[in-house]
Protein backbone atom coordinates (compact mmCIF):
# COMPACT_ATOMS: atom_id res chain seq x y z
CA UNK A 1 0.00 0.00 0.00
CA UNK A 2 2.77 2.28 0.59
CA UNK A 3 4.32 1.41 -2.30
CA UNK A 4 1.12 2.21 -4.26
CA UNK A 5 0.84 5.40 -2.37
CA UNK A 6 4.90 6.97 -3.53
CA UNK A 7 3.87 5.52 -7.05
CA UNK A 8 0.92 7.24 -6.69
CA UNK A 9 2.86 10.65 -5.45
CA UNK A 10 5.65 10.08 -7.76
CA UNK A 11 3.21 10.31 -11.04
CA UNK A 12 1.34 13.26 -9.85
CA UNK A 13 4.88 15.46 -9.29
CA UNK A 14 5.76 14.19 -12.60
CA UNK A 15 2.43 15.77 -14.23
CA UNK A 16 2.56 19.06 -12.08
CA UNK A 17 6.59 19.29 -13.59
CA UNK A 18 5.22 18.27 -17.31
CA UNK A 19 2.39 20.66 -16.81
CA UNK A 20 5.03 23.72 -15.43
CA UNK A 21 7.67 22.63 -18.47
CA UNK A 22 5.03 22.52 -21.34
CA UNK A 23 3.70 26.00 -20.03
CA UNK A 24 7.13 27.47 -20.12
CA UNK A 25 7.41 26.08 -23.94
CA UNK A 26 3.66 27.50 -24.67
CA UNK A 27 5.38 30.38 -23.55
CA UNK A 28 8.49 30.96 -25.77
CA UNK A 29 6.47 30.19 -28.35
CA UNK A 30 4.42 33.23 -28.06
CA UNK A 31 6.70 35.54 -27.52
CA UNK A 32 8.53 34.04 -30.48
CA UNK A 33 5.48 34.51 -32.21
CA UNK A 34 4.79 38.18 -31.08
CA UNK A 35 8.32 39.09 -32.49
CA UNK A 36 7.44 37.13 -36.20
CA UNK A 37 4.42 39.20 -36.13
CA UNK A 38 6.10 42.21 -35.42
CA UNK A 39 9.08 41.64 -38.02
CA UNK A 40 5.97 40.98 -40.33
CA UNK A 41 4.39 43.93 -39.64
CA UNK A 42 7.39 46.10 -39.91
CA UNK A 43 7.95 43.86 -43.39
CA UNK A 44 4.11 44.75 -44.57
CA UNK A 45 4.74 48.62 -43.81
CA UNK A 46 7.52 48.71 -45.89
CA UNK A 47 6.90 47.05 -49.12
CA UNK A 48 3.27 49.44 -48.51
CA UNK A 49 5.96 52.44 -49.05
CA UNK A 50 7.82 50.77 -51.60
CA UNK A 51 4.50 50.18 -53.87
CA UNK A 52 3.24 53.43 -53.45
CA UNK A 53 6.57 55.04 -54.50
CA UNK A 54 6.97 52.53 -57.68
CA UNK A 55 3.68 53.23 -58.58
CA UNK A 56 3.11 57.01 -58.73
CA UNK A 57 2.13 58.00 -61.61
CA UNK A 58 4.99 60.37 -62.05
CA UNK A 59 7.79 57.98 -61.54
CA UNK A 60 5.93 55.40 -64.19
CA UNK A 61 5.90 58.10 -66.78
CA UNK A 62 9.07 58.81 -66.24
CA UNK A 63 10.37 55.51 -66.76
CA UNK A 64 7.98 55.05 -69.54
CA UNK A 65 9.39 58.13 -71.71
CA UNK A 66 13.05 58.03 -70.76
CA UNK A 67 13.66 53.95 -70.06
CA UNK A 68 11.24 52.39 -72.51
CA UNK A 69 10.90 54.93 -74.90
CA UNK A 70 7.56 55.44 -74.72
CA UNK A 71 5.73 58.80 -75.85
CA UNK A 72 2.07 60.54 -75.69
CA UNK A 73 -0.08 59.14 -78.52
CA UNK A 74 -0.69 61.03 -81.32
CA UNK A 75 -3.58 62.55 -82.62
CA UNK A 76 -5.93 59.65 -84.36
CA UNK A 77 -3.97 57.09 -82.53
CA UNK A 78 -6.57 56.87 -79.52
CA UNK A 79 -10.28 55.62 -80.71
CA UNK A 80 -12.56 55.80 -78.04
CA UNK A 81 -15.15 52.90 -77.71
CA UNK A 82 -18.48 53.34 -75.99
CA UNK A 83 -21.28 50.88 -75.70
CA UNK A 84 -25.07 51.67 -75.12
CA UNK A 85 -27.50 50.26 -73.42
CA UNK A 86 -29.22 47.67 -75.51
CA UNK A 87 -26.95 47.89 -78.36
CA UNK A 88 -24.47 45.35 -79.05
CA UNK A 89 -22.46 46.81 -81.17
CA UNK A 90 -20.06 49.38 -80.45
CA UNK A 91 -20.13 53.12 -81.04
CA UNK A 92 -17.07 54.85 -82.48
CA UNK A 93 -17.15 58.26 -80.60
CA UNK A 94 -16.26 61.52 -83.03
CA UNK A 95 -15.42 60.34 -85.85
CA UNK A 96 -11.84 58.86 -85.26
CA UNK A 97 -9.82 57.79 -88.50
CA UNK A 98 -9.53 54.12 -88.74
CA UNK A 99 -5.59 53.27 -87.57
CA UNK A 100 -3.78 50.25 -86.62
CA UNK A 101 -5.20 49.42 -83.03
CA UNK A 102 -2.85 47.39 -80.57
CA UNK A 103 -3.89 45.97 -77.56
CA UNK A 104 -1.19 45.71 -74.47
CA UNK A 105 -1.47 42.03 -72.24
CA UNK A 106 -1.04 43.19 -68.80
CA UNK A 107 0.41 40.43 -66.64
CA UNK A 108 0.80 42.21 -63.59
CA UNK A 109 -2.78 40.56 -62.31
CA UNK A 110 -1.54 37.14 -63.80
CA UNK A 111 1.46 37.27 -61.27
CA UNK A 112 -0.63 37.83 -58.22
CA UNK A 113 -0.53 35.01 -56.00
Amino acid sequence: MKILAVLLGLCLVFVFVWERVDMVRVGYQIERLKRDKTALERQRDELRVQFSTLSASGRIARVATKELGMGLPQQGQVILVQFRPGNTQPVAVADAVPVEVRVAKNDLLARRY
